[in-house]
């Protein structure tokens, strides 16, 4: 299977452990962002994972594409140019403090990019899926623009799309978002949201449900799923569903609408060594799931499963296997040493 994924991998900068920002004096340094994490999920279950961005021609650029390539990322559609690579400053929640993210992406290479920076036609050929999410628009310029006319050619070349609505405020209002994702949806098969994402895009929510409070009601979600598939004629939808004890301890749990019936992944109650990324990595559990010809049910436990695990990884980048995700999606979640 050839998967294709678009968007922007920025280097990830944050303090050792638990450090808040203001009392660390040393940071740590590695590379994340939603639809390269994809990629990097993909890659280790064994698919022909290719990614597409612009980076710099700089030393950091460099740093980047080797970070994918150690992973077995396809990244020879990447376009070299433009002078910065996107930076985003990451300090780890623990307890009842959340975790916190700051921005520094503004003027970064792709967010500069331009339409013939990318030859569609080449980077499609031999395609089974193209993947991209709500952040990748959201960094505006010719970004929406060029993310319709690959999802275009993507359907014009009869190759299924999925797009994670991933609605971050701090790239975009929730009018800028509904306008452009609006304009990219009928290209999409597969639509993929949080517990939020529906109602902050498309204003779509689940009744009786608070989710700052940690209280969601997970049938209402079908509704959700069912309106989004009716109004933006979305094939299937999948909706993850965090519950969020604290900083440390979630559960998580995801719905999957295939058009004709709704499955619930098992719960998993995980303690989190990094959350990052764990939307990511369902996306590429459910992609690698249609692919592979699972079932619906055995598609969303797995996706889910391969979700919970990034849980247990540092870093942006699922690195787990397939088999490893199978384990804990037949239900071996127990943790017990492998000798």
């Amino acid at each position: 299977m050839k998967v294709v994924t678009f968007g922007e991998v920025m280097l990830r900068i944050e303090p050792e452990g638990y450090y808040r920002f203001v009392q660390s004096d040393r940071m740590t340094t590695t590379f994340g962002g939603a639809e390269a994490n994809v990629a990097v999920s993909l890659a280790h279950f064994g698919a022909d994972s290719v990614y597409v961005t612009k980076l710099p021609a700089h030393e950091i650029g460099q740093c980047a594409v080797n970070a994918l390539r150690r992973f077995g990322v396809n990244t020879s559609f990447i376009t070299r140019g433009g002078n910065r690579v996107g930076i985003y400053f990451n300090e780890r929640g623990a307890s009842q403090r959340p975790s916190k993210c700051i921005y520094d992406r503004a003027g970064s290479a792709i967010a500069e990019s331009s339409s013939d920076d990318f030859d569609w036609d080449r980077i499609f050929e031999g395609a089974d899926w193209f993947h991209l999410t709500g952040i990748t628009p959201a960094l505006g310029g010719n970004l929406p623009s060029i993310c319709i006319e690959a999802c275009k050619k993507a359907k014009e070349k009869n190759i299924p799309v999925s797009i994670d609505l991933n609605y971050r405020s701090k790239l975009w209002t929730k009018e800028q978002a509904k306008e452009t994702m609006e304009k990219i949806a009928p290209y999409a098969h597969v639509c993929v949201a949080n517990e939020e994402d529906a109602k902050d895009v498309f204003g779509i929510e689940a009744d009786d449900t608070d989710i700052e409070n940690g209280k969601l009601n997970k049938n209402g979600y079908k509704t959700v799923a069912k309106k989004l598939a009716d109004k933006y004629g979305f094939k299937k939808v999948a909706i993850t569903l965090r519950t969020s004890i604290n900083a440390n301890i979630n559960r998580w749990t995801a719905l999957y609408y295939d058009g004709a019936d709704y499955y619930f992944s098992r719960e998993h109650e995980m303690m989190i060594v990094d959350r990052l990324g764990g939307g990511d990595s369902f996306c590429a559990g459910l992609i690698y799931s249609i692919l592979s010809g699972k079932t619906s049910m055995e598609a969303v436990e797995f996706a889910s499963a391969a979700s919970c695990l990034k849980h247990s990884v540092e870093g942006d980048f699922n690195m787990v296997t397939a088999e490893e995700v199978e384990r804990l999606a037949a239900g071996n979640a127990s943790g017990r040493i492998q000798r």
